[in-house]
């Protein structure tokens, strides 16, 4: 068994153990798609260690590069979902399709954070991979600002190291800065050498350092929620109002475009 199988296999165990706090503490209610994240990601990772023991590198190749395109679909949606869980406290106070307004902000970053991650690209890959690396160079740099928003906004947003929200995060980030660190290695290396394979298996272990931490930091109780600090809740109500505000005017703007005048 290579090595490569052994620490999938580990990962297969820790990202099951994930789910005995997940289930006990009934952390699925709160982030339902950051379970089903988890879910993809142990059914992935053991279709991914069948075909590694039983199927050629060309096959399972094609295999990692659907799965990492899927994977960063479904990275999308958690984000959105974690951020939007933030805003619980305020949400009844936001405007309606707030979130879809939150998912645009959050695809805006990314397309802008695109253009940064091609710096991080291996020379020597073929250009459906270096696409796949591009890709997972973008979100661990979405997942890094994510954590670093919330936990330098943490006051402000009434959240601590004992809340579900951050406590996600915080995985999230810290192994999407391990990841972001050993894509810039590798933009220094050959794709064939052993140093680059190497690289790689620092990244599973970080992975399996994060499912480590989300089993001990799921298994406490989830700490209770406090209201929004008075200025953070007194911004956002602000700009709810005023979304709803500008809605209101458009819709009682007549069909040429100018506006009632008072009789």
């Amino acid at each position: 068994m290579s090595i490569d199988s052994i620490l999938t296999s580990v990962i297969v165990a820790a990202e099951a153990a994930v789910f005995l706090p997940i289930l006990y503490r009934k952390i699925w209610r709160t982030l339902p798609i950051f379970c089903a994240y988890l879910l993809w990601a142990l059914l992935s990772d053991i279709a991914g260690l069948i075909l590694q023991m039983h199927s050629t590198a060309a096959v399972y190749l094609e295999f990692y590069r659907g799965e990492m395109i899927a994977d960063s679909t479904l990275m999308f949606v958690v984000l959105v979902e974690l951020c939007w869980s933030v805003l619980r406290p305020v949400r009844a106070s936001l405007p309606k399709g707030a979130i879809f307004v939150l998912a645009a902000l959050i695809a805006i970053a990314g397309l802008l954070i695109w253009p940064l991650a091609g710096k991080a690209l291996p020379t020597d890959a073929m250009p459906l991979s270096l696409t796949i690396f591009r890709l997972q160079a973008t979100f661990s740099i979405l997942r890094v600002a994510c954590f670093l928003v919330m936990a330098g906004f943490s006051q402000l947003l009434s959240i601590n190291w004992r809340d579900r929200e951050l406590q996600v995060a915080t995985g999230l980030g810290v192994f999407a800065l391990v990841s972001l660190t050993v894509s810039i290695l590798h933009s220094h290396q050959t794709v064939h050498s052993a140093v680059y394979h190497r690289m790689d298996e620092i990244i599973s272990i970080s992975y399996l350092g994060t499912l480590a931490y989300w089993v001990l930091s799921f298994a406490g109780k989830e700490y209770q929620r406090k209201e929004f600090s008075p200025q953070m809740q007194q911004f956002l109500v602000y700009m709810g109002g005023t979304t709803k505000a500008g809605s209101l005017a458009l819709t009682k703007m007549p069909p040429n475009g100018s506006r009632t005048r008072d009789k």
